[in-house]
């Protein structure tokens, strides 16, 4: 009799790229990237949360056909670091908690409607979507296992990231709980620039108090007052 021998099932593969653009436009990239560096900003300071862009997570092992890449997505509970891509059975079966997504000419409706339902499906508690080109926004909150629109996105407040929305004069702002508008990097630099120049104004202006005071007090000591009692 021969021994009967089986051959292990080929392991798993998880690509880290679904071969697919960052953004389709600058301006979409622009917005991607500022909402992902602002929330990363936002969070910097609690080593539980995970923030990524357009970064591939998958929900089920075994499974590397069902994924989605989020422009943006939050993950609490999560450690920072650097991950190829987010497998939610390696994460304590967290799946991410806020998704971002930044529209562009090319999104179809029913790719968009695949994308809710995924997201739906899967546990995501807050879902955005955000179209730079026709300034509107849209979200929708986890209610049992559907999602309830948020009437109007006009000073709505994220309750997971606290953040605010404002749609305005045709215009989008994303604000973080102080109050401060996401800046992009430019901005963020100007600001930067800008903060360092009246620092070094005000070192100036108490340097040249400074010398105006040396100067005053020797020119009493000339007159033999001395400036120490005056």
């Amino acid at each position: 009799m021969s021994a009967i021998t089986t051959t292990p099932p080929a392991a798993v593969e998880y690509p880290d790229s679904d071969g697919q653009p960052v953004a389709e436009n600058t301006l979409q990239f622009e917005w991607i990237v500022t909402l992902k560096g602002n929330i990363d900003l936002l969070f910097r300071d609690r080593d539980d949360v995970f923030v990524a862009g357009d970064h591939l997570i998958y929900p089920v092992e075994g499974d590397n056909t069902t994924r989605q890449a989020p422009d943006v997505y939050v993950a609490f509970g999560r450690p920072k670091g650097h991950r190829g891509s987010y497998r939610v059975w390696d994460e304590g079966g967290v799946f991410p908690q806020v998704v971002f997504e930044v529209l562009s000419p090319g999104n179809r409706a029913g790719e968009m409607n695949r994308k809710r339902a995924f997201y739906r499906k899967y546990g995501v508690e807050e879902y955005y979507t955000i179209d730079p080109d026709d300034h509107t926004a849209e979200g929708v909150l986890r209610d049992g296992d559907t999602f309830r629109e948020v009437p109007d996105m006009n000073g709505f407040v994220s309750p997971l990231l606290g953040i605010r929305f404002e749609v305005v004069g045709g215009r989008i702002r994303v604000l973080h709980p102080d109050g401060r508008p996401f800046l992009s990097f430019v901005e963020l630099g100007e600001r930067e620039r800008e903060t360092a120049e009246r620092a070094r104004n005000a070192e100036r202006r108490a340097e040249a108090a400074r010398q105006k005071a040396e100067r005053l007090a020797a020119r009493l000591r000339e007159l033999g007052v001395d400036p120490d009692a005056v």
